[in-house]
């Protein structure tokens, strides 16, 4: 077999995606609560044990390519556009203005804006440390967030405590970590409040991410459960303005089912905002696009947000693959990521709707005749052949899935 030219390889590849068929177009993908952060298309491939793959991406460019796929939302990490160095000085407002710049340029808004606790040395015991300067260095960089935030215009500020934990068991007392640590939240709504009022705009919502493990060894947030608790335990001053940001393979990594995740945070009234991707369960955080792993998973998510009026965004937290170019980034993965959620969206709008999967619902949910409601045997018999219809729904939904509802088959 001939080697491919290099001079031919982007065309083989525009050509193939083309061919795949299936695209929508920019316009109908702005009508969904899409958001696209910077770091996605900007990851350039590194981790622990991997070198750079790809070139730097600046938010300018970030900006013009989610714009030109048909993203209409773009957010960010603080220290992702704005050197550290750089917070809380002239350079700072003036990185802010070229950004406001660059999205009213491409027609874009921010949706989200989020401080980075992880990375930078001043975080190597986590945000809540014991040191009294770190602590207050922590309400300063996320009161500091909720301003650029607010000059933005964005709604939501998520929180990710991935280093809020330990390595070493017994060095830090979780109790007053955990104190430690809503002081923070504290100073970001009271913040939040105050320049809500000056600027005349709503207060942000405010979203925990939980993750179960990495990059601290025991995380003491790990799951959206633990946060809901966080929330609800009399620490905060404002938990009115604080909810949840679940992401998909955060809550799969655990081993939980994520639909249920999702719908205790709905219960509550906390799910505020949705990070989306895939992956492996009980692995590491690959973040994979959303569908390639899990498709009948998502579809299932999707049809529990969209039976109880889920409006919040969709954030694409992925990372394209190490294998995938600069330019299979924008030209392969963001729009194909991008319509396999419209898709699997639409999808769970048929499931919704489907006839079969409606009449098997509703007879579940009516119960057999029973002949003596005080009689364990009577009831067993009344129920014992509608509970069929669990696996007929399961087989229905994969049918909506590969499209056999519509009467695809195979000859064999």
């Amino acid at each position: 077999m001939t080697g491919i030219a290099q001079d031919k390889e982007v065309a083989l590849v525009d050509r193939l995606t083309q061919a795949c068929g299936g695209a929508y177009s920019p316009e109908v993908r702005r009508r969904y609560f899409i958001t696209g952060p910077q770091w996605a298309p900007a990851y350039e491939g590194q981790a622990v044990f991997h070198a750079p793959v790809r070139s730097p991406l600046t938010f300018e460019q970030v900006i013009e390519g989610y714009a030109r796929v048909g993203v209409g939302y773009w957010c960010t990490h603080d220290t992702d556009v704005i050197p550290t160095d750089a917070l809380f000085t002239d350079r700072q407002n003036e990185i802010v203005g070229k950004i406001k710049e660059s999205l009213q340029k491409h027609g874009m808004k921010c949706s989200m804006v989020t401080t980075e606790t992880f990375h930078h040395p001043v975080w190597a015991a986590g945000p809540a440390a014991e040191s009294p300067d770190v602590r207050e260095y922590a309400k300063r960089r996320l009161s500091n967030t909720v301003a650029i935030g607010h000059e933005l215009e964005a709604q939501f500020c998520v929180y990710w405590p991935g280093s809020l934990g330990y390595y070493i068991q017994g060095a830090v007392d979780e109790v007053q970590t955990l104190r430690w640590f809503a002081e923070g939240l504290n100073a970001a709504c009271e913040a939040d409040i105050n320049i809500a009022k000056q600027k005349g705009r709503p207060t942000l919502k405010h979203c925990m991410e939980a993750k179960p493990f990495e990059p601290q060894a025991e995380i003491l947030l790990p799951t959206s459960d633990a946060m809901l608790a966080f929330i609800f335990s009399g620490l905060l001053k404002h938990p009115d303005m604080v909810g949840l940001n679940p992401e998909y393979l955060h809550e799969l990594m655990w081993g939980a089912a994520v639909r249920a995740s999702l719908a205790r945070a709905l219960m509550c009234g906390k799910l505020f905002h949705f990070d989306i991707n895939d992956g492996y369960r009980l692995k590491h955080d690959v973040d994979i696009a959303i569908g390639l792993v899990n498709p009948l998973d998502w579809l299932n998510v999707l049809v529990l947000l969209r039976s109880y009026d889920y409006k919040g965004p969709f954030n694409l937290d992925y990372k394209p693959p190490r294998t995938t170019s600069n330019h299979g980034v924008w030209s392969v993965s963001i729009p194909t990521m991008l319509d396999r959620f419209i898709t699997l969206w639409e999808m769970a709008g048929e499931v919704i709707s489907d006839p079969i999967i409606k009449e098997a619902t509703d007879a579940l949910k009516a119960g057999g005749t029973v002949s003596d409601h005080k009689d364990v045997n009577s009831i067993v018999s009344a129920n014992r052949e509608l509970l069929s219809l669990h696996e007929l729904i399961g087989h229905r939904l994969f049918q909506i899935l590969i499209g056999a509802h519509r009467g695809r088959t195979y000859s064999v």
